[in-house]
């Protein structure tokens, strides 16, 4: 729990002060060891869990009105559930897991002007029936702040919450991703994977941040910050930073000896050119069992406009031969780099949003029944075919 999230708004402090135990969790605002009454009479205790709607760190007004309980379904002093607030339930097919409860009421059609008022008015009816019983339980209580939530955000994500998906994304927080090559496709795979609660990811490119750049990136540099020709690892570092803590530059271009960076990572990117970069990079990730993601873009001017087609190419462990195939390590001519690497923003964007998206259907984020290894996206005919598996 964020000390200073509770001291800096009145609500939540308030529930602080009077003894409910909170913490913030993947979004959520949870209220612990609430006491309530199963069907068979007996006491135990579960959690309300609300969305937490927030500007920065200042809370808003509580939507949706509704909460969560996770337990067993709480009843009355006569053992019968509390339909009055029942709106669903989900019961696990794990038989480890605890239910969930969706519970709605509200004060009126206004709904809560806090979360004092929401979160207290919902425990006043789950836990009023088990007081009954016992009258020495309580939800308040004397307890010790939990310490602050071990976050690589600088300020709560409750996206997830809002959305019911923090299991989900749970998933991809022990991670540790290296993208390779910030430029046009790498800066974007950044945006999405910095919004994300991977432990680290780690930046490596060993190029200027120059003005060219600026139209094929996210985001809107100042004429003074490309006048500062930053290198592109630190002028993203700068950008994102400011959201995930778990970013660090790297202004270096992969060789045998800067190749240890990739050492301890968990997935790559690979968002660079063919080379000899390129090869030492796919045969360290190979040596050392990481999956990684290798996209590419080729696109032509002809006949007045562009087509051409984005690639995605995934290699696991168990499945290193076709990307093998795909993967050219072949440099290009410097007289025909140009001519030959045309890249337009929407495209890198599209790029960089089907390589995180088959990542994190390998981490099961998405359902992903293909299971394939390679993709094609066509510009001219809008189609997207999937490679052999």
């Amino acid at each position: 729990m964020s000390a200073a999230l509770f001291n800096r708004n009145p609500d939540l402090k308030r529930l602080w002060d009077e003894g409910f135990q909170m913490r913030v969790q993947d979004g959520n605002l949870v209220m612990l060891d609430v006491p309530y009454l199963n069907a068979k009479g007996e006491v135990k205790t579960g959690m309300i869990i609300s969305p937490l709607l927030l500007s920065g760190d200042v809370t808003q007004k509580p939507e949706p009105h509704t909460v969560h309980f996770e337990g067993e379904f709480p009843c009355d002093a006569n053992h019968s559930p509390l339909k009055q607030i029942s709106a669903g339930s989900h019961v696990p097919t794990d038989l480890h897991a605890v239910a969930r409860h969706y519970l709605s009421t509200k004060p009126d059609d206004k709904g809560y002007v806090d979360y004092y008022q929401k979160m207290t008015t919902y425990a006043s009816i789950i836990a009023g029936p088990a007081t009954v019983v016992d009258s020495t339980v309580s939800a308040r209580k004397v307890w010790q702040p939990l310490p602050d939530e071990d976050s690589v955000f600088n300020y709560v994500e409750n996206a997830s919450g809002r959305a019911g998906i923090e299991r989900l994304t749970d998933r991809l927080s022990n991670e540790k991703v290296a993208i390779i090559g910030v430029g046009g496709t790498g800066s974007y795979v950044l945006d999405l994977v910095a919004k994300t609660p991977v432990r680290e990811i780690r930046l490596i490119d060993d190029d200027d941040f120059l003005q060219h750049n600026a139209f094929r990136a996210p985001g809107a540099p100042t004429l003074d910050q490309l006048r500062e020709i930053p290198k592109k690892v630190n002028y993203f570092h700068g950008v994102y930073s400011k959201m995930h803590r778990g970013i660090s530059p790297h202004a270096i271009a992969l060789d045998a000896d800067s190749i240890h960076l990739l050492d301890g990572i968990t997935f790559a990117f690979l968002c660079m050119d063919a080379g000899q970069s390129k090869r030492i990079a796919v045969e360290r990730l190979e040596a050392s069992g990481v999956p990684f993601i290798d996209v590419g873009m080729g696109l032509e001017l002809t006949d007045g406009s562009l087509g051409g087609i984005l690639r995605v190419t995934l290699s696991t462990s168990s499945q290193r031969q076709l990307a093998r195939e795909k993967i050219s390590f072949e440099e290009r001519n410097g007289e025909n780099i140009y001519a030959s690497n045309i890249q337009v923003a929407d495209l890198n964007c599209l790029n960089a949003a089907l390589a995180v998206i088959r990542w994190k259907r390998h981490l099961a984020f998405y359902r992903d029944f293909e299971r394939e290894l390679h993709s094609l996206y066509t510009v001219d005919g809008n189609s997207l075919v999937n490679g052999a598996a």
